[in-house]
């Protein structure tokens, strides 16, 4: 175990040999991203605990696997897009410890790129990276951004940690599921960039919230006033491409009961990452800790819905 050679190169990884890789997590994110990997021409086994997902690949044409495990058994490169930490360690290491004795690494052969892209702490990603050093193989914490619609245009923005060898071998396979790949540094990078971006986003959707609602409460139009905004200093991505209030901007979830895009349980989620890495590097985050306090009371009742949601926060009828 985890002595053999994988035969992945840098020639390899630039499509004159694709690598078979092994999908991990097929939820709203992994499945189109795995789907863009099909149709590159990328042999793909997947493993999902989702029959419906696992069937959707399927159907695509990739091999379904009963284990992750299974699924690396002839893999060159493993992907993961797990939804937190605790996954991406039971995954990777196992139930039994930090040394990866009883997961998935311990199966893999020399050699093996191991790109996760979930969203967990630094902390988690380095602590997984670390074992798979020891064992031989290359480790990217390799977070995306740009939701379930860039996931599946294959335009996803991946921000990535690891070392300049590990990543040169992903970037053409990142290539056909994003248009945008930056390195950021060493492990745990990806995740610290990732979560800085999602905290600032956090609090630009609860600002464009609250803007629109103030003018909304005082007889504005409430696109009169995001269009406004939009050629004003306060324009941002929210008004851009993701306006939160109802019937504003087509083809965005506040325009289809808040449905799809990215949960607000999931917003909540790295708004704490992001919290808990302030905390444990003595950084003052006034405005994300209010971002943060906002959304865990929102997803008490709205954690499914989408992030853009919190408009709600000001008007419920924008729920109904």
């Amino acid at each position: 175990m985890g002595t053999k050679d994988s035969g992945l190169s840098n020639k390899e990884s630039n499509n004159t040999a694709k690598p078979n890789i092994a999908f991990i997590g097929l939820g709203n994110m992994g499945a189109p991203m795995a789907e863009n990997l099909l149709k590159a021409g990328y042999t793909l086994s997947v493993y999902d605990l989702s029959a419906e997902a696992t069937a959707r690949l399927q159907q695509a044409g990739a091999s379904v696997a009963d284990s992750p495990k299974d699924a690396a058994s002839n893999a060159q490169v493993v992907i993961s897009m797990l939804p937190a930490g605790k996954h991406v360690h039971s995954v990777y290491l196992g139930d039994d410890g930090a040394d990866g004795a009883d997961g998935l690494l311990a199966e893999l052969p020399k050699g093996t790129l191991v790109i996760d892209s979930s969203t967990i702490a630094a902390a988690d990603a380095r602590l997984v990276a670390e074992a798979a050093s020891k064992l031989g193989i290359d480790f990217l914490d390799a977070p995306v951004s740009g939701g379930t619609g860039g996931a599946i245009a294959g335009s996803l923005t991946f921000i990535v940690g690891g070392s300049d060898d590990a990543f040169a071998k992903a970037e053409p396979i990142l290539a056909v599921m994003g248009k945008n790949i930056f390195h950021a540094g060493e492990h745990g990078a990806g995740q610290v960039a990732k979560i800085c971006n999602n905290m600032l986003l956090g609090i630009l959707m609860a600002g464009t919230a609250e803007a629109i609602n103030l003018g909304v409460k005082n007889g504005l139009d409430p696109k009169v006033l995001s269009d406004i905004m939009l050629q004003s200093s306060g324009r941002n991505w929210t008004l851009e491409v993701y306006n939160p209030y109802p019937q504003v901007m087509e083809n965005v979830p506040s325009s289809n009961g808040y449905k799809g895009g990215f949960m607000s349980k999931l917003m909540q989620k790295d708004l704490n990452l992001a919290m808990q890495t302030a905390k444990d590097t003595d950084v003052e985050t006034p405005m994300g800790a209010k971002a943060t306090e906002l959304y865990e009371a929102h997803t008490v009742e709205n954690g499914e819905k989408d992030f853009s949601s919190i408009m709600a926060r000001h008007d419920s009828s924008v729920l109904s």
